[in-house]
């Protein structure tokens, strides 16, 4: 119908991982789709296919008009630690914005990425914040569908290529030695998949995303290490020692390689699902696919979400 704009949708981070594999999957659709980043990347190769505004929390007035036109807000904005004057509770406020923002700009539906085991009682600010944001979303008024991933990985995904670097270069690899921990990664694709087919539902609704593959963490070392063809030491530590361990690779990568947080979630056992999975890709066999290049180059988080020097 000519004089009808026509609607469009609103990814967070388009051009991250997470958010770059949403926008993707509904370019494929034939979606139009606007990203809101604070990182824009004349270089990515969505550049040129999404229009892109600032993610402006300190202007509400301005957030508002970015989101106006929009039909659905898939949003993957978050912080995976505290840095530079960021906190969990800032990232919260800002969410908050965020939300109050769509809702007043008109946005049918939200779509929001969480983690898995997010719990309001968590000791884990990570964790603590996530529910918090949940709980905003189910206040709002807005349609929602909110996805909780367990541990994502992908091409460009963090995580995964990192242990694979550490494998590749070192001769032990340690891990908390009080539990067998385990993970359930789940594919990026599927994850945005799992996203996009949301938001073009009605009802509210919060679901797990898990892959088909459960693992212990030694025995996806062990699986990585059979796919690189690297030889497998572990070690196993209390966490304090482990977090000494760490500290000279963050120098060393000019990272933050691993919060405590995230090794106490590991111990926990809260990067798996309790519920059926719904993922179909097996990391293993994205990792033997994949072998030649996962773990050839160190990824930043800092450089990614900071814009700061690393190797």
């Amino acid at each position: 119908m000519s004089g009808v704009t026509p609607l469009i949708d609103i990814v967070t981070g388009a051009f991250g991982f997470t958010g770059a594999a949403i926008a993707r999957n509904l370019l494929a659709q034939g979606r139009a789709v606007r990203t809101l980043t604070n990182h824009a990347n004349a270089g990515h190769p969505l550049a040129g296919r999404v229009q892109a505004e600032p993610l402006n929390f300190s202007d509400i007035a301005r957030l508002r008009r970015s989101l106006e036109g929009a039909d659905v807000l898939y949003n993957t904005y978050w912080v995976r630690f505290a840095y530079g004057g960021m906190t969990y509770d800032r990232a919260v406020g800002n969410s908050r914005m965020l939300i109050r923002a769509a809702k007043e700009a008109g946005v049918r539906r939200i779509v929001h990425v969480s983690i898995a085991n997010y719990s309001d009682d968590s000791p884990l600010g990570y964790y603590h914040g996530k529910a918090q944001v949940v709980r905003a979303i189910q206040e709002s008024g807005l349609s929602y569908a909110i996805i909780c991933p367990t541990l994502i990985f992908g091409d460009g995904g963090i995580l995964i290529n990192n242990i694979a670097w550490l494998l590749r270069r070192f001769p032990f690899f340690a891990i908390p030695g009080n539990s067998d921990c385990r993970m359930q990664p789940i594919f990026v694709e599927d994850l945005a998949e799992m996203m996009v087919h949301a938001g073009s539902q009605c009802g509210n609704t919060i679901d797990d995303a898990a892959g088909p593959e459960t693992y212990t963490f030694e025995d996806l070392l062990r699986m990585m290490g059979k796919v690189l063809s690297r030889k497998v030491r572990i070690l196993r530590v209390g966490p304090r020692i482990l977090s000494m361990i760490v500290r000279p690779l963050d120098w060393m990568t000019g990272d933050i390689v691993l919060m405590s947080w995230e090794i106490d979630g590991l111990a926990g056992d809260l990067l798996v699902s309790k519920r059926p999975p719904l993922g179909r890709t097996r990391l293993s066999e994205w990792l033997t696919q994949n072998a030649d290049k996962v773990g050839q180059r160190y990824l930043s988080e800092l450089q990614t979400h900071f814009g700061l020097h690393a190797i």
